[in-house]
């Protein structure tokens, strides 16, 4: 991002370097309470764009640049979200969180023969699984405000409160509803290398059509959804039950006979991605419980797929 120029700009101003360098903790931030990268790379520019418009005294001013960043970050976040319901309910069908790659499949081709910057690189870990990501879109603004900045990014109550605008103790409580909704919704975890094996047996009995053996791979009671954003086709609402599911997947593979399906990290989670012609079409994040799969989420969408798709 480029910054304003300002008299004796032929110095380095030496706060630029720690200014951006909270750049990577703001994306981060901003993803896991928007579920958007394109939107995270919009707050992340609000916030510094009111950083650099404050005069340089008003800056100095500032003990804790980056807690400052943070805090706008968080409020701008939280302004978003309070008026993400009324945008979903304009969304064509269902709306999934914007799908990441793991760091070694990152894209680094972009309009222009630019590199992706490091910093816009989410880190991946248990707070960034679909699964997580989905439980997070039931909770209310502050719920999911308070959850993770307290737990996932450390932050005390009393620093949450400054920021939601509640007590110490109300942000407490919405942590622990939060909490509650997480593990609710949330089976125990099944170990990585049996996931990555169970995603791998479904991609070759989808590949195979073979619809015995994905209904075996499917839990009785599974979930289906896919995001098009009524950009590309998808089914509008979640297909329920694992036997309705395998016979999508079949049709799918009969109507798309050149679609070539291959394992990807999928927001850090063993998934699935689909290519036609050498151009990635479709992500599959999958959940998996025991040695079943529980969920499915199809993100169709091109404007969420930029991170898979090279310039």
């Amino acid at each position: 991002m480029t910054t304003p120029s300002e008299p004796g700009a032929g110095r380095l101003d030496p706060s630029l370097s720690a200014i951006m360098s909270e750049r990577r903790q703001l994306i981060n931030l901003a993803y896991r309470l928007l579920g958007s990268l394109a939107d995270a790379e919009d707050v992340v520019q609000e916030t510094y764009a009111r950083w650099y418009a404050m005069s340089r005294q008003q800056q100095e001013a500032i003990e804790a640049p980056g807690a400052w960043l943070t805090k706008v970050a968080s409020r701008v976040c939280l302004d978003l979200l309070g008026s993400a319901r009324a945008r979903r309910e304009r969304y064509v069908g269902e709306w999934i969180p914007e799908p990441l790659p793991g760091r070694t499949e990152w894209i680094s081709g972009r309009p222009g023969g630019a590199t992706v910057d490091p910093a816009d690189r989410v880190t991946l870990d248990e707070s960034i699984n679909m699964a997580f990501l989905v439980v997070l879109e039931s909770m209310t603004p502050a719920e999911r405000v308070a959850l993770i900045l307290h737990d996932v990014f450390r932050y005390s109550f009393a620093e949450v409160a400054e920021i939601v605008g509640r007590t110490p103790a109300a942000c407490r409580q919405l942590a622990s509803s939060a909490r509650t909704r997480i593990r609710a919704a949330q089976p125990p975890a099944t170990p990585s290398a049996q996931r990555a094996g169970i995603v791998r047996e479904f991609k070759q009995a989808w590949e195979a059509k073979d619809i015995d053996a994905l209904i075996g791979l499917l839990a009785p009671d599974a979930t289906g959804t896919a995001d098009g954003g009524g950009l590309a086709s998808a089914v509008l609402h979640p297909v329920e039950g694992g036997e309705q599911i395998a016979h999508l997947l079949v049709d799918i593979a009969i109507k798309a006979p050149d679609l070539i399906i291959l394992e990807r990290t999928v927001n850090g989670q063993p998934g699935l991605v689909a290519q036609q012609d050498g151009v990635t079409v479709m992500v599959m994040a999958l959940d998996v419980a025991g040695d079943r799969i529980q969920h499915i989420w199809a993100v169709r969408n091109p404007e969420k797929l930029r991170p898979w798709t090279a310039g």
